[in-house]
């Protein structure tokens, strides 16, 4: 496949690894210009290009894999051209503390992250690999049937691209559990007991499960909570996202 990568940080570096390693053509870019990417492309095997390239190229499948307080500096006609079948994979978290800043659309609980995402980019996004370690992308992949296989939860509006996007999961070494629309996304972010915990499929799902479709405001309270410790264990650490 011929797959584009907005985003050459820690997420956007590990999937282009796998997936050039898999004998797909990855195309990825960052904010600062192909040029700054001679190291991570000797690193990954992906071609270094610009946002609107990657966009253009990636005739197969686009991940937005970028801060969140960065998606609305992209590009208003980025996907411009780009059919409507093609796959966009947002893979963002919220960090308030250490990076995005206090968004109010995000703090009342009425969107999700990737629904936010989602009405910038102005096309339907598949969320998936915002609750795995990047070097797990990169390590922790195994063949189906292998006892104790990570599973991620990719949710999404678009049933087909949904499709698209868990088979890909799988080829990568993952079990794909289907968490529903990306209303329901939220319980595969930051602050939920499934965040970075690389859960087996019928755990995974079982969880997902037992929090139910919609957010209560006591979930969301303590989900909230729960991130908001995170981050500072991370502060403490000297952990900087930035």
């Amino acid at each position: 496949m011929n797959i584009g990568i907005i985003g050459a940080g820690h997420i956007g570096s590990a999937l282009a690894v796998r997936l050039t390693g898999l004998g797909h053509s990855v195309y990825i870019a960052n904010s600062r210009g192909p040029e700054t990417l001679k190291d991570v492309a000797e690193k990954t095997g992906a071609t270094p290009v610009t946002a609107e390239e990657a966009a253009q190229r990636g005739t197969d499948l686009i991940v937005v894999t970028i801060p969140l307080k960065n998606i609305p500096d992209l590009p208003k006609d980025l996907f411009a051209g780009v059919p409507a079948e093609v796959p966009v994979i947002d893979t963002s978290n919220y960090y308030p503390m250490l990076r995005d800043g206090k968004m109010p659309e995000l703090e009342t609980g009425d969107l999700t992250e990737s629904e936010w995402v989602q009405q910038h980019l102005g096309r339907p996004v598949v969320k998936v690999f915002n609750n795995i370690y990047a070097h797990h992308i990169v390590e922790k992949g195994q063949p189906a049937g292998t006892p104790g296989r990570i599973a991620l939860p990719v949710a999404s509006d678009d049933a087909a691209a949904k499709q698209k996007v868990m088979a890909l999961v799988e080829e990568l070494g993952f079990d794909a559990v289907d968490d529903g629309t990306l209303h329901e996304s939220w319980r595969q972010q930051p602050g939920t007991p499934s965040y970075g915990a690389d859960m087996a499929a019928d755990k995974l799902r079982e969880h997902l499960a037992s929090l139910g479709t919609e957010r209560t405001e006591a979930q969301h309270k303590e989900f909230l909570a729960n991130h908001a410790k995170q981050e500072q264990a991370m502060a403490d650490q000297g952990i900087s996202l930035k």
